[in-house]
């Protein structure tokens, strides 16, 4: 079948809309008619070259749409199931995933080498194969996507919601709650706050922080995260330090957690600084590929005030378990997701919204898919 999709042919480069052809679900996958995706950074690394992997690509990871058709094998999902999209699949039985750690299942060894793990591709563009950005490409109207890539969700919420959480909301929630551990009474720094940050900020809040610190250069983003659970806002990170310090008895916040676009070894350095003793730094923002080793922490420090720093991939969370609990949050009016989105876009508009992301003027922007 044909659909239209957002495709990258170099890098850096700039999406083109295009038609592409889709082939049928194989084993144990689905055909799926996105219906939304969310805008995240990551959708910025190849299109600014930061980032390498295969191309032509079709990009977007973080969406939710409606089963069309599903492939022989195909357990517990059926047309017309509404789904939120995983951007790392979960297998339920290598190693990780046994340990209630599926964020790290073995299968994501296959999310960029380019074609599935069966060494062929499902999408095509003028007769080349076409990468599917994290095997599931959201910035496509369809796509044939692995069973273990999705997760059913309830269909009476809106997918124009519900796509969120398929990146940015379970990232920036899970690096407060289960990566930094915020305890109740901790003061923590949240560095950008972007669609994930702003996920982080509300996390230390539903984890009950005293203070939640939001540390960002735009006003907007400062605003708007102080009506979504941060107790106070700064324009940069040694600001914020003097006050985290000043209402601690001059020793620094219980966590750090960083989530700007593209991190460095300088911001991992200066929130090291920022924590107190026995704090933690959480890396979640991924920082480009020509970034240097070496994080400027003095190996004394860090064993004699016994500080961590540590990474987040997807927040540490279990996509099927953990989606559905954001949405119970959701529900519940525990857990803003209405309220970051900034804006909407077609598909044609992809590179507006790509414009918007870069220029910081939305929380999240998201595209809505024409059927």
């Amino acid at each position: 079948m044909k659909a239209r999709a957002a495709v990258l042919r170099e890098s850096p480069g700039r999406y083109e809309v295009v038609d592409v052809d889709i082939d049928s679900p194989r084993d144990h996958e689905v055909l799926i008619r996105y219906v939304a995706s969310g805008l995240c950074h990551s959708d910025l690394h190849f299109l600014d070259g930061s980032h390498a992997g295969p191309l032509p690509m079709c990009a977007g990871h973080e969406g939710a749409g409606i089963i069309e058709e599903v492939g022989p094998g195909v357990a517990g999902l059926r047309p017309g199931d509404h789904v939120v999209a995983s951007f790392i699949p979960s297998c339920g039985r290598c190693r990780y995933c046994a340990q209630g750690r599926t964020n790290l299942c073995q299968l994501g060894a296959h999310l960029q080498n380019g074609p599935f793990p069966d060494g062929n591709y499902r999408m095509h563009v003028d007769g080349e194969d076409l990468h599917q950005f994290l095997l599931i490409s959201t910035f496509s109207q369809y796509a044939v996507v692995s069973e273990n890539s999705l997760v059913k969700v309830p269909e009476d919420l809106p997918l124009e919601t519900l796509c969120l959480l398929g990146c940015g909301v379970g990232t920036g929630v899970g690096s407060a709650i289960n990566a930094a551990e915020v305890r109740p009474g901790d003061n923590v720094l949240v560095v950008g706050v972007g669609g994930v940050g702003m996920s982080a900020v509300q996390g230390a809040s539903l984890a009950g922080a005293a203070t939640v610190i939001a540390v960002d250069p735009l006003l907007f983003k400062r605003e708007t995260a102080l009506q979504l659970g941060a107790t106070h806002a700064f324009a940069d990170l040694a600001e914020a330090t003097d006050f985290v310090q000043s209402i601690s008895d001059g020793q620094g916040a219980e966590s750090a957690i960083l989530c700007m676009g593209s991190p460095t070894n300088v911001d991992v350095g200066e929130a090291f600084d920022a924590i107190a003793k026995g704090g933690t730094v959480v890396v979640t923002g991924m920082a480009a590929i020509s970034e240097p080793p070496g994080i400027p922490v003095h190996l004394l420090m860090l064993a004699g005030m016994q500080k961590t720093i540590r990474g987040a991939l997807f927040g540490m969370c279990s996509p099927p378990v953990d989606i559905l609990r954001q949405i119970d949050l959701y529900r519940a009016g525990k857990l803003k997701l209405d309220e970051l989105i900034t804006r909407k876009y077609s598909l044609d508009d992809i590179n507006v919204a790509v414009d918007d992301l870069v220029a910081g003027r939305n929380i999240r922007g998201v595209v809505i898919h024409d059927s």
